[in-house]
Parts: structure tokens; C-alpha cells; sequence
């Protein structure tokens, strides 16, 4: 049976009602969220068996996250519980033509505060099929970067599928590292990838290129310099977004395995419900689909993309879909109409 472990940080998220700006706000909504748990909910939704590696604080909001997750049918055996506190992120909610905008309040949170050789990574990954991180772990803290790559390590040594999204927030990298000394070694080991062609070359250490992803005949020469700096890399993806405006968003998605470039149509999501998490739902779509349909990329690719798609219409950080929901979706049967 399949098994997925995912590795990083859960948080407390505070956001706005009815869209309102933070100065109007009197109350905020309370849910929890986090890149790579939101990656663990989406597959469990799909039916595979997920784990979710992460620190808590040792209290009782410890322990609301901890049942959210065990809520959420995600495998909560390797928490380590220390420190004081849980992270938290502000989200205002954009509209139109106004973004959204996160704050985060995370600085010596449980996980930041994390130290190298906190979990056994061996031992946790012996009975996983696939492992995944994201560039959010290794930008929390020196502490939590160094544990990252451990789990990566042992991973590779165990011959378990690593795959990353790249997921690069400006906003964290601020413990005195950039991510081209932190996330090269860890990258070396994945074999899948997921992000832009732009943030790769960036997170490497080289200069960006501005690639035009319309012109798809392009690609493969800019996607092979990546595989070139990452000698595991088996395939890299990209989720391919054009933002007419906060309520209104265009997704595709690009597959590169070195030999074919499989892209899928540009879907239009409009309105949108809740943004956050929705590149998340594409790994998590993306996973299931490369488990799945290792012999049809095209239906893996597409899977990713109408997963991304229906988690605008969710609200809250978790893509809440099924297979039955992105089989309906791929159908073309996404009309809104009321099943009865």
C-alpha cells in the first residue's frame, strides 16, 4: 500500500471575515493550515494513507492541532511536542482587484525552535512509499532546515520518491541564510519538483531567465539545465497561473520528464472562494496522479490542475475533494448544477 510522509509546520490561521481590510476587523475566523499538512489532507481525501511530521507545542492549542489533524485522517504518530507556542498567520482576503496579504506571527513557534536530530527519520520513513517537503521548512529556521535535510538523507538512502514544492515566501528567509546556500543540497536528493522555472534557478544559485510558457518548444532546454544541477530529478512540474484578479483566476499546469512536455488547458476559476492552499492542492493532486497513472503523465498533469482548480472553491487551507469531484471535474461536468 502507498504511503505518504510530509514534513513541516501546522499553524493556527487567523483570517478576516467578509473581506474585510485588518484595521476594520473585530474577530477572526480560526482553522488551522500549513504547505505541506494541507498536501497530507489532500491525499488522505484521495485515499491514500498520509502521515504529517511536525513539532507542537506541548499545550492545550498543541493539542487542538493535533486533533484537527487525526480529524483530517492524517497519520499523527511521530509528533514531538516541545517549546511554547503554535505558529500563526494573519490572512486579509483580497478582492478584485485588491490581493490578498498574509502576516506571519511564527518566530520561535514550536517548529522553529526545532533541532537537528529531534525525529528518527529511518525508523518514521521504513514503511513510506514517498516522502515530501517544501522550501517553507528550510526557510523557518536554521534548526528546522538542517532536520529537513536529514529526513531527506535517510529518504534517499531508504529508496523512497522525495518530491518538493518549491514554495519560496520572502517573508521567512530571515534567520541569515538565503535559500541558494540552504536549498541546493536538499534539492540534489529529490526526484520530483514542483515550482517555476524561475524560483528553481533562483533557489540554485543562477540567474533568472523569463521563460514564456506559451512558447512550450522552449522549455525543455531551460527544465534540462535544472535536471543538470539535480542529478535525481526524474520530473518537475509547474503550476502555471494567470491572475486577472483576486476573484478571478486562469490555472494550467506543465509536466517535464525529460523527454515529453505534457501541459494541460488553462481552466478559468472565477469566483474565488480562497486562494490560500491552492498550490498545494496541485502537489497534492500531482502525487496521487504520479502514484496512480504512472503510465498515463497526460492524466497525472491534469489531475494536479483540476485539483488546484476546486480548491478556489473551498474555503479554508485544505482541498476537501475526492476522486469522484476531479473525475467530474476532467468530465467537464463543472456547471454547478445541484446533485440530486
Amino acid at each position: 500500500m502507498q504511503k505518504v510522509v510530509t514534513f513541516g509546520e501546522i499553524m493556527l490561521r487567523l483570517s478576516t471575515e467578509r473581506f474585510l481590510r485588518f484595521s476594520q476587523s473585530k474577530s477572526f475566523n480560526a482553522m488551522y493550515g500549513g504547505g505541506e499538512f494541507n498536501v497530507a489532507v489532500s491525499l488522505a481525501n484521495l485515499g491514500i494513507q498520509s502521515e504529517f511530521v511536525t513539532r507542537l507545542p506541548d499545550n492545550e492549542i498543541g493539542e487542538c492541532a493535533l486533533i484537527e489533524m487525526r480529524k483530517r485522517n492524517v497519520n499523527t504518530n511521530n509528533i514531538s511536542f516541545g517549546k511554547d507556542r503554535l505558529g500563526i498567520y494573519f490572512l486579509e482576503t483580497g478582492a478584485g482587484t485588491r490581493a490578498s496579504n498574509v502576516v506571519y506571527d511564527r518566530t520561535h513557534s514550536a517548529m522553529a525552535n526545532l533541532e537537528k536530530g529531534t525525529f528518527n527519520w529511518k525508523e518514521i520513513l521504513k514503511e513510506a512509499t514517498w516522502f515530501h517537503w517544501s522550501g517553507i521548512t528550510p526557510a523557518i529556521s536554521q534548526g528546522a532546515a538542517e532536520e529537513c535535510l536529514e529526513a531527506i538523507k535517510a529518504a534517499h538512502e531508504l529508496g523512497v520518491t522525495i518530491s518538493c514544492d518549491l514554495n519560496y515566501r520572502s517573508k521567512l528567509w530571515k534567520y541569515g541564510k538565503e535559500p541558494y546556500e540552504v536549498m541546493p543540497e536538499m534539492l540534489q536528493y529529490s526526484n520530483i519538483i514542483l515550482g517555476d522555472i524561475d524560483t528553481a534557478y533562483f533557489m540554485l544559485g543562477h540567474n533568472k531567465v523569463n521563460p514564456n510558457y506559451q512558447d512550450v518548444k522552449s522549455l525543455p532546454t531551460l527544465y534540462n539545465r535544472i535536471f543538470e544541477w539535480c542529478p535525481n530529478l526524474q520530473t518537475i512540474a509547474t503550476t502555471l497561473r494567470y491572475s486577472v484578479s483576486a476573484s478571478h483566476q486562469r490555472i494550467g499546469g506543465i509536466l517535464y520528464d525529460k523527454k515529453h512536455i505534457y501541459d494541460a488547458d488553462i481552466k478559468e476559476v472565477t469566483p474565488v472562494v480562497d486562494r490560500v492552499g491552492s498550490g498545494d492542492a496541485f502537489m497534492g493532486g500531482l502525487i496521487y496522479g504520479l502514484m496512480e497513472y504512472q503510465n498515463d503523465i497526460q492524466k497525472a498533469i491534469n489531475i494536479a490542475v483540476a485539483s488546484c482548480c476546486l480548491k478556489h472553491t473551498i474555503y479554508g487551507d485544505y482541498n476537501l475533494v475526492s476522486t469522484t469531484d476531479i473525475n467530474n471535474f476532467l468530465a467537464g461536468n463543472n456547471n454547478g448544477k445541484v446533485s440530486r
